[in-house]
């Protein structure tokens, strides 16, 4: 049996990995957007303010809004020009020092990522659909860690919320990637931005440090309602999955590779893995109201 997230030690703690306040774009300041996800039941929040020179380059403090039992991860969301249609790029990193230098106008996207990750920084590639981001974009970013999967923020605008082709395109192309959804929650008047996309991050404490090494290694599942209790997988034998009521359960592998489950407020399937041909599987579940949970891909070797 190949160990996942869910037989790990620790506890799952539920944080938002994108979202902006007055300090770049968004209509609400650091503490009124740290207050509103502690108060709505989260563990965490990263606010992740546009590194941009018209908004001063800020990497926003919110240091000053942790307290017991709630905790913050300082970031930004970097840009850059140059991507394959003329967009710019837009890369989330958490865990960027305060002193993290201002981006050149000569820099690329691909070396603005790795600048982040030699930080030390957890580093997503953010909302790929809504800015038509293409394969040879993704590919040329190297070893970042995460795709965004949902963007509750794009996605009510431009239904452009998921971004699964992505995932599976890379997956297919053997990069290890793990798959976060987020609210990039600008606090406009309609409140359809918040509390719409998180992830379950499992570590032993909800210290930054602890939660920052279990992103880097994909230890968390991402959800816009369902939960995920737990996934088993023998390769070559058989999945399981125990989740939160469901109408449907998927076990979806390399491109057009999926089994599926479809059932009234199904809890737990046991799919056959004896002719599974990818290298890794991945589990989706769908609830009556259309709302969804997502594991990261297991690998079989």
């Amino acid at each position: 049996m190949i160990e996942t997230v869910f037989s790990k030690p620790g506890k799952f703690w539920r944080g938002n990995l994108h979202t902006h306040s007055t300090c770049s774009d968004g209509k609400w300041t650091p503490e009124a957007v740290c207050r509103l996800y502690k108060d709505a039941g989260y563990d965490f929040v990263a606010i992740t303010d546009h590194f941009k020179a018209r908004y001063g380059w800020p990497i926003t403090d919110t240091l000053p809004f942790r307290s017991e039992g709630f905790t913050t991860l300082v970031g930004a969301e970097l840009h850059t020009d140059g991507m394959d249609f003329g967009n710019g790029w837009h890369i989330v990193a958490l865990g960027l020092p305060f002193d993290f230098a201002q981006t050149p106008l000569e820099e690329t996207g691909p070396e603005l990522a790795r600048r982040a990750l030699d930080a030390g920084a957890f580093v997503i590639a953010a909302h790929p659909h809504w800015y038509a981001m293409t394969e040879n974009d993704f590919l040329s970013l190297g070893d970042i860690h995460a795709v965004e999967i949902f963007n509750a923020g794009v996605g009510h605008d431009s239904d452009t919320a998921e971004s699964t082709y992505m995932l599976d395109l890379m997956l297919a192309r053997g990069k290890r990637l793990s798959a976060c959804a987020t609210d990039d929650a600008h606090f406009n008047l309609n409140a359809r931005d918040r509390i719409k996309g998180w992830v379950r991050v499992k570590s032993t404490d909800l210290s930054p440090e602890a939660l920052l090494t279990a992103l880097k290694a994909g230890d968390y599942y991402s959800s816009t309602g369902p939960s995920l209790y737990d996934v088993q997988v023998i390769p070559g034998e058989k999945l399981y999955v125990r989740c939160s009521p469901a109408s449907q359960i998927y076990a979806l592998g390399r491109p057009i590779e999926f089994t599926s489950v479809s059932e009234h407020s199904i809890t737990e399937v046991e799919f056959s893995l004896k002719d599974w041909r990818s290298d890794y599987v991945r589990v989706l579940v769908r609830d009556e109201y259309q709302h969804k949970a997502w594991s990261n891909p297991i690998w079989f070797r």
